[in-house]
């Protein structure tokens, strides 16, 4: 593998203008709508199908359930959050997350979530950095990633690159590398490792190079 500095410059730029005019615009019609989500065990469902999907076509923010590959239409089914979904949205004043009649406060959502997802503090800032950007951000956990990262969003748009997401805690071997790199290969990514330090973010771009390989 060779860090690639030319597309990591491509890669992690801000997608173009008119898109990211296009999250704005989708956001503000977010917060127009109260949309509620609820705590349910250690999952964040919104019951009424249309504001989950009012979640799901403004910015592609959670999915609706049971379907494997939905598409940009409203499913007459609930729509789960994902944690990292719940508190970008819940931060921004854009959803009410409740439990048991009340609202949970962000930092309610992160101290559950982080009882849920390893390294979760860690993990939502790339998630909040890259959603920040203007990209769309999903779990990319078939892919051996935290997440995958599109310009438009699934079903529309092949993700760019799956994200792994590390932090000074973390100790990487030689294999780590190379699983992670091999398997963003056969799926046609390119394999982005954020390092999480401090206040900063730092983002490494990893390319398999076949040659070496062999």
């Amino acid at each position: 593998m060779s860090r690639d500095t030319k597309s990591a410059e491509i890669y992690l730029e801000e997608p173009p203008e008119d898109v990211i005019k296009k999250r704005l615009e989708e956001f503000e019609d977010i917060k127009k709508h109260e949309v509620e989500a609820y705590l349910a065990g250690k999952r964040i469902i919104i019951w009424d199908p249309e504001a989950g999907f009012i979640l799901y076509r403004n910015g592609f923010f959670g999915k609706p359930l049971g379907i494997r590959k939905p598409k940009p239409i409203k499913y007459n089914v609930p729509y789960e959050l994902s944690f990292y979904d719940a508190l970008y949205l819940s931060e921004r004043n854009a959803i009410k997350v409740k439990h048991n009649e009340g609202l949970l406060t962000p930092q309610e959502l992160i101290q559950i979530a982080s009882e849920v997802v390893d390294d979760f503090q860690a993990k939502y800032r790339v998630y909040a950095d890259l959603r920040d950007r203007g990209f769309i951000v999903k779990t990319g956990l078939k892919y051996g990633a935290d997440f995958v990262v599109y310009v438009y969003g699934p079903g529309i748009d092949h993700s760019l690159f799956a994200v792994s997401v590390f932090s000074p805690n973390t100790k990487l071997r030689g294999q780590d590398f190379l699983r992670a790199g091999r398997l963003s290969w056969s799926v046609r990514k390119r394999w982005v490792l954020a390092c999480v330090y401090n206040d900063e973010i730092r983002y490494l771009i990893f390319e398999w190079n076949k040659e070496l390989s062999t």
